[in-house]
């Protein structure tokens, strides 16, 4: 078998960066840029937990075989996931393939009353660039953002000479467009099958406000407007159900004392369940029929990572086509609950290269360990912390992928910025998918193992180079 650096890579995506970095240099560095990039990121409205998001001075640039094997991968796995979601309500044996509060279940049951299972999702994986092969690292439902980062971060160097540069060489194209009035549109034309519609809807975007986005929430409410459709913001617990109505009290963002007749749900159902008494007015009205919930509860069969192990269940693989399970097969790392009843804790420990523990249901890379970054002493450790629901909770173990590498050049508002060498960070591929319809790609990019804000990962702006048209 030829070795890796014979073969001949799928994709001209490095290629498109070492071009844009060979431009950087040409010009000096572009120092002033970089700075200026970094401004006006502190001026923006990407802001997570209170914090300006990081990012990157060199957009990620993908080629057309990308863009489709993006599309394949992000639309079969929309397509899968919603079978298991339909097994899940139509069939209470399947039931018991998930562990799930009690709880949970009786919110996943809740009725839904229009067509879309799963309205709003984004999968992210890793992608090695050079084979196109694909490894999936978790699935997001209603929760999912970042779209406002891509969109920051574009505008950040829209004037930047480099980009400019590589512009006048290449037919670029971004996915602001599909990622923002897209959804919009979306939104609506899923309301528009609501059972109880009325004509002229209320629409609320409701989270736990201390974990939301909320500059996007309002970046989508004035959206919504445009089109001629109120939208407020509220936080959950500032909704009441009062003589048959849901009605949101205190707009973080809209109208107050108002009657909501849709919901986009942005809150993680984890947290519905941690705030379960102050979320009984949301969950009434679905209860009752009296407001569409836009994604329902039942997305979060998609979000909980022990989804990773029911894949590979022979009741799963029933329901799913020799093609769906072939691909399960090739994307879908091993995944088992960390304890002595489903996997070999000891040979955990003992091979702390090939795993990563994570949290079966949570968010923002909490509680997530690769073993690459430990000791065996720290590992071992880490293990006995959460095996065998030591923690409280339960935690699984997942097969470690080793990122992809690509060159960037990190804005983290320090001195070093203007002058860094461009350094290979891992890549994580978030792609975003409006009811099944792939629209976009989420770029993060980091030096550890593990990519997130904590770990001084960043964003990068998803550009499309030399592409045609993406609808055909």
């Amino acid at each position: 078998m030829p070795s890796e650096q014979t073969v001949a890579p799928a994709t001209h995506n490095a290629e498109y960066t070492d071009e844009y970095l060979s431009i950087v240099d040409s010009l000096g560095g572009c120092a002033a840029e970089r700075i200026a990039a970094r401004a006006h990121m502190e001026r923006s409205t990407a802001i997570y937990h209170g914090v300006v998001v990081d990012s990157s001075f060199v957009p990620r640039f993908y080629n057309r075989a990308t863009y489709d094997r993006f599309k394949y991968i992000a639309e079969t796995s929309h397509r899968i996931l919603v079978k298991v979601m339909r097994e899940y309500l139509e069939n209470p044996a399947y039931r018991a393939c998930f562990d799930f509060d009690e709880r949970l279940v009786d919110l996943i049951l809740l009725p839904r009353d229009y067509d879309a299972m799963l309205p709003f999702a984004r999968v992210d994986l890793f992608l090695d660039e050079n084979t196109l092969d694909v490894t999936f690292c978790e699935f997001n439902g209603d929760g999912s953002s970042g779209m406002n980062e891509n969109r920051e971060i574009g505008a950040s160097l829209a004037n930047a000479a480099p980009l400019r540069e590589f512009a006048k060489r290449h037919a670029l194209q971004t996915c602001d467009e599909a990622l923002f009035p897209g959804w919009v549109d979306e939104f609506l034309s899923i309301y528009d099958t609501y059972a109880f519609k009325v004509e002229q809807p209320h629409v609320a975007i409701v989270d736990f406000l201390e974990n939301a986005i909320t500059e996007e929430f309002k970046i989508f409410a004035k959206l919504f407007a445009s089109r001629g459709v109120e939208c407020s913001v509220y936080d959950v617990r500032d909704l009441a159900y009062e003589n048959g109505q849901l009605v949101g009290k205190k707009a973080f963002f809209g109208r107050d004392n108002a009657t909501i007749n849709a919901v986009w749900r942005r809150s993680v159902t984890n947290d519905i369940i941690e705030h379960w008494d102050e979320s009984q007015a949301l969950i009434q009205a679905v209860r009752e029929r009296k407001v569409a919930l836009i994604g329902s509860f039942a997305g979060h069969i998609v979000h909980d990572k022990q989804i990773f192990q029911v894949l590979f269940m022979p009741q799963t693989r029933a329901i799913l086509t020799p093609e769906e399970n072939a691909f399960v097969d090739a994307t879908v790392p091993f995944t088992s609950f960390l304890d002595d009843a489903h996997v070999n804790v000891a040979q955990v420990k003992a091979t702390r290269e090939r795993w990563i523990i994570k949290p079966t249901d949570a968010y923002g890379s909490k509680d997530v360990y690769a073993g690459v970054d430990f000791s065996d002493e720290e590992w071992a450790a880490i293990v006995d912390r959460y095996a065998n629901g030591a923690a409280g909770a339960p935690f699984i173990v997942q097969r470690y992928c080793t990122p992809f590498h690509t060159k960037t050049l990190p804005l983290y508002g320090e001195p070093e910025d203007s002058s860094r060498e461009a350094v290979p960070y891992n890549n994580l591929s978030g792609l975003y998918l409006y009811n099944g319809r792939f629209t976009g790609v989420f770029s993060r990019l980091g030096p550890e193992p593990v990519i997130c804000k904590k770990t001084r990962g960043i964003t990068s702006q998803t550009l499309w180079v030399d592409c045609g048209d993406l609808n055909e």
